[in-house]
């Protein structure tokens, strides 16, 4: 008889303890942050990550009463910084801000210290690109995709084509095109799109495919030339420039996305905290129009619908490692 009452007491005890814990839990939000947010970026500083983190953070930073504070750690193409957020405590206090080549990676490199999947809680989709914007250094002997392609199959392995790292979505981008173009540009991977930029504008590699909010100063001085933008439509900022689609490449078409995570574990409340006020910066006039004129079509997804893109991304991309032959590094 005596293990019926202890089963009823264990329930009783439970029954008094669940609303104290949903009490503690509902402080704790409400106390939620204390203290500053690491905002990681998995590459070196200057490209668009930065730029999205930065405006981010100064939206959101005066509602939560805390600053959001944007951490480069780049390398491996990307996969340093990400794992440096699949390690940390799941106490709210760590961000992942990264692109699309957060599916891109699992399907290049052969061991990852994360799963891509498992090991984060996404936060949100924050914005598409318009795409990517296919440049040259000026000294190339190219003034149109169709002189591009002609280039690059008349010295194949040459060109040189410059990335944010193996498995970054700019490398993607450009063996997209390759394999499209009927090209063999070769690879040249960096710690970040700043130091590939920096390379391409002095001309120690060919050209490359950058997003504008990187690419668009370097146009505007004549010190990159744009060839086209590898989106289903041109952007508004630079009219001229055709769509890769339409300069002779049918069908193509590359552009990426950005998003945050925090790690695996992270309790909801925080989760929910810090989209929503992600969500409620996005939609603000000044802050779409501060996107737009970068290059960027903010989102504010649901975790959820995050979390499907993620997946159907990472199915995506490990198709297209087996169509054009990239071998996991």
């Amino acid at each position: 008889m005596s293990k019926p009452k202890s089963a009823a007491v264990w329930c009783v005890v439970l029954l008094v303890l669940q609303p104290v814990a949903a009490s503690a839990q509902q402080q704790a939000a409400r106390d939620y942050p204390s203290k500053p947010i690491r905002l990681v970026v998995p590459y070196a500083a200057g490209g668009p990550m930065d730029f999205i983190g930065h405006v981010l953070g100064n939206k959101i930073g005066p509602v939560l009463g805390q600053n959001l504070l944007v951490d480069n750690r780049p390398g491996a193409g990307g996969s340093i910084g990400t794992a440096v957020v699949a390690k940390a405590p799941p106490d709210g206090y760590s961000i992942l801000l990264t692109s699309s080549s957060h599916a891109s990676l699992p399907s290049v490199l052969k061991s990852l210290p994360y799963d891509a999947i498992k090991d984060f809680a996404p936060i949100t989709l924050v914005a598409n690109s318009v795409g990517f914007l296919l440049v040259v250094h000026p000294s190339l002997p190219a003034r149109s995709v169709a002189e591009l392609v002609a280039l690059a199959k008349a010295h194949p392995g040459e060109l040189s084509y410059g990335s944010g790292g193996v498995g970054n979505v700019m490398q993607f981008a450009a063996e997209s095109f390759n394999q499209m173009a009927g090209t063999k540009i070769s690879h040249v991977p960096y710690k970040g799109v700043g130091q590939a930029i920096i390379d391409l504008v002095g001309g120690r590699i060919d050209l490359s495919f950058v997003p504008g909010t990187a690419g668009l100063p370097y146009i505007k001085s004549g010190k990159l030339r744009a060839l086209g933008i590898a989106a289903p439509a041109r952007w508004s900022l630079l009219k001229d420039v055709p769509t890769i689609n339409e300069a002779g490449v049918k069908g193509y078409k590359y552009a990426p996305w950005y998003g945050l995570w925090f790690p695996a574990g992270t309790p909801q409340a925080y989760v929910a905290r810090i989209h929503s006020e992600v969500v409620k910066a996005l939609e603000d006039p000044e802050v779409k129009r501060a996107f737009a004129d970068q290059g960027f079509i903010t989102v504010g997804s649901t975790p959820g619908e995050f979390t499907k893109a993620i997946r159907e991304e990472l199915e995506f991309n490990r198709g297209l490692v087996a169509k054009i032959g990239l071998t996991p590094q």
